[in-house]
């Protein structure tokens, strides 16, 4: 729900959030202004460079009091100074696996809800795997290496009309399906440099691609004036994102999914190395020919070598050495 204030418009936002009965996790942010939504999705250059100044041209609400509704149970804080919020809670009920709906509400005189916004959290299944996978250059052609091409890229397409690599979309429904069962798919968690502005984008690409329902974990949001700067956030801010989760769920055996147009390899065998018991395999597109060397010598490096590695250029090749290993039939 959106309603005017003293900002004006309000929008509280709130992201698929992810856990389980002991440890559930929602993010989100509170905003002056219109949510900036899609009428419709064209082809027309102009059109598409709007929408994504849009997405940048945001008023965060700090300090703002907000109080989340999880069944019968409430809790209260406060957003920081980018109006970013996050909710950490134990349930009292049991929460079975799936998408449940949670609701944040953004406070005003004596606790009266101003406006409210509604959410999904995320509680896999007890299957065998989890996947952490990046996304641009990893998943979506993003050609984040080269300034250029990366930004004609994102001011003239939308959600609809960016590519993905080829067969990805099929390996990872293989990896959704690995040793378990249609109705108890292997969860998914996406880990990017991409900021939350681009939210909204992101789902609607993963849906219109059908690839695998999942929790997104994006970095810090951006004003208009950074906008030329998306994506080149620092990625010591990734690290504890993935570290965030495999602390969450652990008994969750994992596979890394990346690319090493950026510092995928650094941070997954960063991760490997602290969590040898948690990390099954690691997977990076190999996007830049002059990185393939240091990015061999790092996953040579990982101290267990049980820890299978795949470095790879055409997403068949990784198809093929999942096969190998056993991770899918």
């Amino acid at each position: 729900m959106i309603k005017k204030s003293k900002y004006g418009t309000i929008t509280v936002k709130v992201y698929h959030g992810y856990g389980h009965q002991h440890n559930l996790t929602v993010y989100g942010h509170v905003l002056a202004g219109k949510r900036a939504g899609r009428s419709r999705f064209s082809n027309n250059v102009l059109t598409n460079a709007l929408h994504l100044l849009k997405l940048f041209i945001v008023r965060p609400i700090p300090r703002a009091r907000i109080r989340l509704q999880w069944g019968e149970q409430q809790f209260y804080g406060t957003t920081e100074p980018d109006g970013f919020f996050k909710f950490e809670w134990e349930s009292s009920a049991t929460v079975p696996a799936g998408w449940h709906p949670v609701n944040v509400q953004l406070l005003g005189v004596n606790n009266q809800a101003v406006a409210t916004g509604e959410g999904k959290i995320f509680v896999p299944h007890s299957t065998q795997y989890g996947f952490i996978s990046d996304i641009d250059d990893t998943v979506l052609v993003s050609h984040s290496s080269t300034t250029g091409k990366r930004l004609r890229v994102m001011f003239t397409k939308n959600p609809r009309s960016r590519k993905t690599f080829a067969d990805v979309v099929k390996f990872y429904h293989l990896l959704a399906l690995a040793h378990t069962e249609p109705d108890l798919l292997n969860p998914f968690f996406y880990v990017s440099s991409s900021e939350w502005n681009l939210y909204d984008d992101l789902n609607e690409f993963f849906k219109h691609n059908e690839l695998p329902k999942g929790a997104f974990l994006l970095s810090q949001i951006k004003k208009w004036h950074q906008l030329l700067k998306t994506g080149k956030t620092k990625h010591q801010g990734k690290l504890i994102r993935i570290t965030r989760i495999l602390h969450a769920f652990p008994k969750q055996r994992f596979v890394l999914l990346g690319d090493n147009s950026q510092s995928d390899p650094e941070i997954y065998a960063a991760l490997a190395n602290k969590f040898p018991d948690n990390i099954v395999a690691i997977y990076l597109r190999n996007i830049r020919a002059n990185k393939e060397m240091p990015t061999r010598l790092l996953l040579d490096s990982i101290q267990k070598k049980e820890i299978h590695t795949c470095l790879f250029k055409h997403t068949d090749e990784a198809i093929l050495h999942s096969r190998s290993i056993g991770l899918i039939d």
